[in-house]
C-alpha cells in the first residue's frame, strides 16, 4: 500500500530516527520508538526514546503523546491533552500543513509514498527557535 489509507494502518510499533538541525548548525539526534495503540475510535501515539544533544550534551529520555482520529476523509491529530494540532487527508502520498502557535510557526511535510516507511519533516520558526526536524518511521515486526 502506498499512502496513508486508514488509521488502522498506523496501529503497532514503529522505530523512530529523528534529526533536529538548528539554524546555528547544531544537530540533535533522537532514537526511539513510537507506539500507535487503539483507544476506542482513536489511536494514541506514544513516543519514547533518547535525545542526544549536539556538541557532547548529556543524552536524556524524551517522550511525547498525540491522539489521531478519523473525521470523514481526514485524520485529525491532537496533542495528548486533546487540543487540536493539525489534519491530514486520508489517501494522500504526501501532504503539507501549518500549525500556528503565535509567535511560533510549525510547518510539517508528511511523506507516505513508501508506506509503511514514512516520514514527517517539521520546519519550526519563532523568535527563540529556528530548526528543521526530520523523523523517519519504519514498522517493527511482531
Amino acid at each position: 500500500m502506498s499512502g496513508l489509507g486508514s488509521l488502522t494502518a498506523l496501529e503497532g510499533r514503529w522505530k523512530m530516527a529523528r534529526e533536529i538541525v538548528h539554524d546555528d548548525g547544531r544537530r540533535d539526534v533522537f532514537q526511539g520508538e513510537s507506539v500507535f495503540q487503539r483507544s476506542g475510535r482513536r489511536l494514541v501515539q506514544d513516543e519514547a526514546g533518547v535525545l542526544t544533544p549536539a556538541r557532547g550534551g548529556t543524552p536524556m529520555k524524551a517522550t511525547r503523546r498525540y491522539v489521531w482520529s478519523v473525521d470523514g476523509t481526514r485524520v485529525d491529530v491532537a496533542f495528548g491533552d486533546m487540543r487540536p494540532f493539525h489534519s491530514v487527508p486520508l489517501g494522500v502520498k504526501a501532504y503539507e500543513t501549518t500549525y500556528l502557535c503565535p509567535p511560533d510557526r510549525y510547518q510539517v511535510s508528511y511523506d507516505f509514498k513508501d508506506f509503511p516507511e514514512w516520514s514527517a519533516v517539521w520546519q519550526v520558526e519563532g523568535p527563540r527557535k529556528s530548526y528543521r526536524m526530520e523523523t523517519r518511521y519504519s514498522r517493527i515486526s511482531g
